[in-house]
């Protein structure tokens, strides 16, 4: 099938043994060859979502196959061959508030003062799809406590955008899910620390978060959105990875996503508590392994997608990341200001970013995790201090 077509270059898709294929034809097919071969390369490791002959849903990361949005995919990824500055990806703090207290959340002690409109929300939104990004995340806090939440996805463009949005479960209620699908929510990322309820509730701070965890995933399941178990991995839960994944199996989850604690907000003072290239590794082989089943929930490991050998650090390059006061940061865990939506326009703060020292190269893997970058750049506070996040600010 045409899964992309402009004059100059044109992209088809199909499916062999039950893998996505793409290839490339026109006058622009010798410069997106090299990242056709990437993407190719990633489809024969993994498995789909769900095929058939007329649509292809790869991750809930990535826009159905073909359509609108799938083209500036596309377009982004020839972007970045051609060294265009695209934010592939937008997300949003839409409130700092959260019923739990979880022991690794990176918006800890983000003051939104005040918590930006529904209408700044919305303009942002469309500035950055006007900027490129083709994924919409309301982020937070908990996104469920904001009332306009539904509203605010149906004003996403889905001709242009994908709209997700992160939860804990709480306050995703079978109306609330149902309303979501409604106005158009592509898929519901539903975090779980730990398979366990007891421990989940542990690092959620509040018994009784594992519950509302479920009851959101079978809410969403129940009004066809997509789900994914969204999992924040440390050297404390990376041995319960088979657990995660059978949990998802249980709930009919259709994707597991993994990524790595990073030391910000509460968890800035433990820099020692991360993830190695050892446990990257680790994702990688646990990814693959996965993919090749057949049926249940197919993986996504961040720290292996965004590594080296794939797609590299995004984080300034191809995500940016508003808070709910307003601040725009490189990515949602790096406590970096370069603006604020309330007195710049998304566009020159996004250029402001691009042009910075740290993010005009590429980076091989997160920048969090780089020592020479952290001291430079990461306020450390010492152990003790009652408020451990703190963004820095770059203006200039």
């Amino acid at each position: 099938m045409r899964v992309y077509d402009k004059s100059v270059i044109k992209v088809n898709a199909n499916t062999e043994n039950g893998k996505v294929v793409l290839d490339v034809e026109g006058a622009l097919a010798p410069i997106a060859k090299p990242i056709i071969k990437r993407i190719n390369k990633i489809f024969q490791e993994e498995k789909p979502i769900s095929s058939d002959n007329e649509k292809i849903i790869f991750s809930t990361w990535v826009p159905p196959i073909p359509g609108n949005v799938f083209d500036r995919v596309i377009s982004a990824e020839i972007g970045s061959i051609l060294k265009k500055h695209i934010p592939d990806q937008f997300s949003i703090g839409i409130t700092e508030k959260c019923p739990n207290k979880c022991i690794h959340c990176g918006a800890a002690g983000i003051v939104a003062d005040p918590e930006l409109t529904f209408d700044e929300i919305n303009n942002v939104i469309e500035e950055a799809i006007d900027l490129g990004s083709y994924l919409i995340s309301f982020d937070g806090g908990e996104p469920m406590l904001r009332n306009d939440l539904v509203d605010m996805v149906a004003r996403v463009d889905k001709n242009r955008a994908i709209a997700t949005s992160f939860t804990s479960g709480y306050g995703l209620t079978e109306q609330r899910a149902l309303d979501l699908k409604a106005a158009g929510l592509y898929a519901a990322r539903i975090s779980i620390d730990s398979p366990f309820e007891e421990e989940h509730d542990r690092i959620r701070g509040r018994k009784g978060a594992f519950k509302d965890a479920i009851n959101g995933i079978k809410n969403a399941r129940a009004a066809d959105i997509l789900t994914d178990m969204f999992v924040v991995v440390s050297p404390n839960n990376i041995d319960d990875l088979d657990e995660f994944y059978n949990l998802a199996v249980e709930q009919d989850m259709q994707e597991v996503s993994i990524y790595e604690i990073i030391a910000v907000g509460r968890w800035l003072t433990h820099e020692d508590e991360v993830i190695n290239q050892k446990d990257v590794s680790r994702l990688e082989k646990f990814q693959k392994e996965m993919n090749r089943k057949t049926d249940g929930p197919r993986v996504t490991a961040f720290p292996y997608f965004m590594g080296p050998d794939l797609f590299g650090c995004f984080a300034g390059r191809r995500w940016i990341h508003v808070t709910s006061g307003g601040d725009v940061l490189p990515c949602a865990y790096t406590p970096i200001s370069f603006g604020n939506i309330r007195e710049e326009s998304l566009a020159d703060i996004w250029k402001r970013i691009g042009k910075h020292s740290a993010y005009k190269g590429s980076a091989d893997y997160c920048m969090m995790r780089n020592p020479e970058f952290r001291e430079k750049y990461i306020h450390t506070i010492p152990k003790g201090e009652p408020s451990p996040c703190r963004i820095e600010k770059i203006h200039s």
